[in-house]
């Protein structure tokens, strides 16, 4: 959220300390909470076409909630402020390559046992 709020200009996030702090927790709480009741990924390994497939709706899914966003800024009170369709799409792509990125970054947990000596 930081990542497409700090490179796309077209988002906005407030003009003081604390209503970038507020716009950001409604952000992250929004994207965490929509994304874990949402789950948009393959379960076991796929092929290319699959797994490209499901980059694309993970894609449009960050994008909708960009777009929700948007409207939430205003409803909430939040300074936060998204211009345009392309900054919507673009902010969803950085989002979930920065998700994809962190993915693969943390353990899978399928470690193997090791034998006690």
């Amino acid at each position: 959220m930081c990542l497409a709020g700090g490179l796309l200009p077209g988002i906005a996030l407030g003009a003081s300390g604390a209503d970038v702090a507020f716009s950001l927790a409604v952000a992250f709480g929004a994207v965490a909470l929509i994304t874990q009741i949402v789950y948009i990924g393959p379960s076991a390994r796929v092929g290319a076409a699959p797994l490209a497939a499901f980059a694309a709706a993970g894609v449009l899914q960050d994008s909708l909630i960009w777009w929700l966003l948007s409207w939430l800024g205003g409803t909430l009170g939040a300074e936060l402020r998204v211009e345009g369709f392309g900054t919507i799409v673009l902010a969803g792509l950085i989002t979930r390559v920065s998700i994809l990125a962190a993915s693969l970054l943390t353990p899978s947990g399928s470690r193997q046992e090791r034998p006690v000596d």
